[in-house]
């Protein structure tokens, strides 16, 4: 049972697993002397990566547990932690349980993901970054460390520092496509950042985001209007994302084809045709290679049913061609010089077996070619008045925002907008 959820949450793990690759080890930051008050700070909004975000849960009487200790809360009303919930995780009868209720299910009704019938989730202490500095043991990886370095600077959470965590099993769909969870996520964050605003003084709002929050970020300020944009944001700061996905995703999906139904997220890191084209081979086989434009025959030939391949192309496929420049003063923030995924090859086509593994530039999980796309697709945007692009040598994509000199070069950034 352990090992069903391990598979279940493998999509879900992608950039946590390359979290000590490449990465140096965590350096004292320097202690800024200047107060908030003397910088007059402009409000800052977090978005953190994958899972980082915490989960809670109620079971109505809907619910049909697996097991009768699953239905245990069952009816009672009470919100329990969802996630991280790391006393299921290692209980082998609870595991199961945790496995069921975190899953998502695709309602053809409905044509949305959504939790399993019975099952109630919110995200905890959306509008603080305790949301996801809750379980310590993801300090360095769920912004703990910015957090204390902006801290330092003078910001204080409620104040001038807020967290937007979202629920992470969810993804932006393709506009026309059902996506109730990302659509109250924009309200939310919407309302959050002219809160920020209005507690302080009308000031506009930096947005920060860390990996996959990147592609909640960047959705949500292309699907609001541009007045409001010009008049509520400062800058966008955005941090090991590429538009180019990654090839660990493939490699997720090819072990465990039977997890693409269980997340709506599991489809958002895999590679983009407007970044890699039909001249680059990811997956090889001695048969033949699939680029990311061959990516639902790939998805069909390691075995995923026909609705799975039709949600990528209708709900998935369509965000990552629409890639595009946010029209607001944007900094992107990469990691480099880390040997990253470029090939798979599964040269007698079983795909159930971990393939060798080709490697080139970039972050451990953003290969330098997604990075370097960004100034094409951003920068090269008539509309985008401001646009910067940071490479940080030999610094992983979760070094971005954890080791030292890295760190202190994104708090610098986010300062120095305010200038």
């Amino acid at each position: 049972m352990a090992t069903q959820l391990h598979r279940l949450l493998s999509l879900l793990f992608l950039p946590f697993i390359l979290f000590h690759r490449g990465s140096s080890p965590p350096q004292p930051l320097h202690r800024h002397t200047i107060t908030g008050d003397d910088l007059g700070l402009h409000p800052v909004v977090l978005l953190p990566g994958n899972t980082c975000s915490q989960l809670e849960a109620r079971l109505t009487d809907a619910y049909v547990p697996p097991s009768p200790q699953c239905g245990a809360a069952k009816g009672n009303g009470q919100w329990f932690r969802l996630w991280k919930n790391a006393t299921a995780m290692q209980d082998p009868e609870l595991a199961p349980c945790l496995s069921d209720q975190l899953r998502l299910v695709y309602d053809p009704v409905a044509r949305d993901f959504l939790n399993v019938p019975g099952v109630e989730t919110r995200v905890l202490e959306f509008g603080s970054t305790r949301g996801f500095l809750s379980d310590m043991t993801n300090k360095d990886l769920c912004m703990g460390r910015l957090v204390e370095a902006l801290e330092q600077a003078g910001y204080r959470d409620g104040e001038t520092l807020f967290g937007a965590p979202f629920d992470f099993r969810q993804a932006p769909a393709a506009p026309g496509q059902p996506c109730r969870a990302f659509a109250r996520f924009r309200r939310q964050l919407r309302a959050l950042v002219e809160h920020a605003s209005r507690k302080n003084g009308g000031k506009p709002v930096v947005v920060m985001s860390h990996s996959q929050g990147g592609y909640f970020a960047l959705e949500f300020l292309n699907r609001s209007p541009l007045r409001w944009r010009r008049r509520y944001i400062k800058h966008y700061v955005m941090a090991s994302t590429g538009p180019g996905g990654f090839l660990l995703a493939m490699q997720q999906l090819a072990s465990n084809p039977s997890a693409a139904l269980s997340f709506a997220s599991g489809f958002t890191g895999l590679p983009s045709p407007k970044v890699f084209g039909p001249g680059t081979p990811l997956v090889v086989t001695r048969v033949r290679n699939y680029t990311a434009e061959d990516m639902p025959e790939f998805l069909e030939a390691i075995g995923l049913p026909t609705l799975a391949v039709t949600l990528y192309e209708t709900r998935a496929l369509p965000v990552k061609l629409n890639f595009r420049a946010p029209v607001v003063p944007t900094t992107c923030i990469n990691g480099v010089g880390v040997p990253t995924m470029k090939e798979l090859v599964y040269w007698d086509g079983n795909f159930s077996k971990s393939p060798e593994v080709v490697y080139a530039d970039g972050d451990g999980l953003i290969l330098l070619a997604s990075t370097l796309a960004l100034d094409t697709m951003i920068d090269d945007d008539p509309r985008q008045e401001h646009y910067k692009s940071i490479k940080l040598a030999g610094t992983s994509h979760a070094g971005v925002i954890s080791d030292g000199e890295a760190l202190e070069r994104v708090v610098s950034e986010i300062l120095g907008v305010q200038e």
